[in-house]
């Protein structure tokens, strides 16, 4: 699912702890029913959930479920992981969806956050890393894989597929502005409580679009909601309070060059929503028609001034790939891993601390930690693209840098599938 992701606010745990759970609990229960096709959808969701996932894109996705797993069957775990979320894992005849779930905090604590983190389908599984870059390569579209050690030098492959190719990877491009503000910081420029001050600026979908002109928000804030629930809203305050041409310096800094000239000029988020969606994609389509000077000049014109509202409100719902192949943020899976090689080297600087709690908040995948003593972690996904990239210390305290991601521009990709390859290669890359 790919909803609206929000934070619960904080409260007491000894307080909440009990009614909570028994509410998270029934809550589950409720998204148990309506993925088999009952229960009432406008009494479990929130109004911010059921905008962001209408009812009829949570029916197609839970017949997709049903497609790959059989039915629903019931609630076959949950794990708190604060007052008013949870992960949980829901049985399906053939195999174990896992997902996060969040519940507002106040009034009837209706459900605000569902996002599911991969599914297990049961039979056997891959037994090698070769056996996963098979069955990846097996599926429909372009698909690219690496696993890399990492180390003094440069990145050393280790398995790979299409280790070149530069792919559609989606939000996986808010790693580059990470780096960025990672420079900046180190550089004596910024500080990571330095605050933003919102101008009244459009922003698109995330926790900060509806903040009134003159909200202070903390970098360090900003930084970790881009990765942690890649908010874009967030993604593009940033990216242009750090400068566009300042995040382009960044590309062949952190070994973006694969993907290269593609990237420029580096667009924000609202920028591609506005160029795929507005007209039927006519705004896009002269965008292409230009060259890289006068490109800049539409961005800072006629994109900017094109209001929100001419955005299709379902752009996306309908789940069919939308110009992946044109208007995107390219990379390859060597790009990705030297990116995260360097965010890697930068964890001992004076950003570091930081930097890797913001990469580790949320793991991607939920047995992601199992194996691994750290899991730095950011994907990418829009119909069509599926990315998923990780950085990782093995107990031993070898790091490694693992990658994979599917582009089709004619269907959606099978998330459950592709989760369900990472979930093993994880698992199989670890050293023991």
């Amino acid at each position: 699912m790919v909803p609206m992701m929000m934070l619960a606010a904080i409260m007491s745990p000894s307080a909440q702890a009990q009614p909570a759970a028994a509410t998270i609990e029934s809550r589950a229960r409720e998204v148990v029913a309506l993925l088999g096709g009952t229960g009432d959808y406008d009494a479990t969701f929130a109004p911010s959930f059921r905008t962001a996932v209408p009812r009829a894109r949570f029916d197609a996705i839970a017949a997709q479920l049903q497609q790959a797993l059989g039915k629903p069957t019931g609630v076959a775990a949950i794990e708190a992981t604060g007052p008013w979320a949870a992960q949980i894992r829901i049985a399906y005849d053939g195999g174990t969806l896992n997902a996060d779930l969040t519940l507002d905090p106040g009034g009837s604590h209706q459900i605000i956050g569902l996002l599911a983190k991969g599914a297990e389908p049961r039979g056997p599984a891959a037994q090698t890393l070769d056996a996963v870059v098979e069955q990846l390569a097996a599926q429909n579209g372009t698909s690219v894989f690496a696993l890399a050690r990492l180390g003094d030098g440069s990145p050393r492959l280790e398995k790979a597929r299409n280790a070149t190719t530069p792919i559609a990877i989606g939000s996986a491009f808010k790693l580059v502005i990470l780096a960025e503000l990672v420079r900046s910081i180190e550089a004596g420029e910024r500080k990571w409580s330095d605050v933003v001050t919102l101008d009244g600026s459009a922003l698109p979908g995330g926790g900060y679009a509806q903040q009134p002109k003159g909200t202070q928000i903390a970098l360090r804030e900003l930084a970790e909601r881009m990765i942690s629930v890649s908010d874009n809203s967030a993604t593009d305050i940033l990216l242009f309070h750090l400068g566009r041409a300042k995040v382009e310096a960044m590309l062949p800094v952190v070994g973006f060059t694969d993907g290269g000239v593609r990237n420029v000029p580096f667009l924000g988020a609202l920028e591609v929503f506005k160029l795929k969606g507005v007209d039927g994609g006519a705004l896009g389509t002269r965008y292409l028609a230009m060259d890289a000077k006068a490109r800049r000049a539409f961005l800072d014109g006629p994109v900017r001034d094109t209001p929100i509202a001419a955005i299709p409100r379902d752009l996306f719902q309908n789940g069919k790939p939308l110009r992946i192949v044109e208007l995107e943020w390219f990379a390859s899976p060597n790009d990705l891993i030297r990116a995260m090689d360097w965010l890697r080297r930068h964890m001992d600087g004076t950003a570091g601390a930081e930097l890797r709690a913001i990469l580790s908040k949320n793991p991607g995948l939920p047995d992601a930690t199992k194996h691994w003593r750290y899991v730095g972690y950011k994907g990418g996904s829009e119909p069509g693209v599926l990315t998923m990239t990780f950085l990782l210390q093995a107990g031993n305290g070898a790091w490694y840098a693992l990658t994979a991601g599917i582009n089709d521009p004619a269907r959606d990709v099978d998330t459950l599938k592709f989760t369900g390859l990472m979930n093993r290669a994880l698992d199989l890359a670890a050293p023991r």
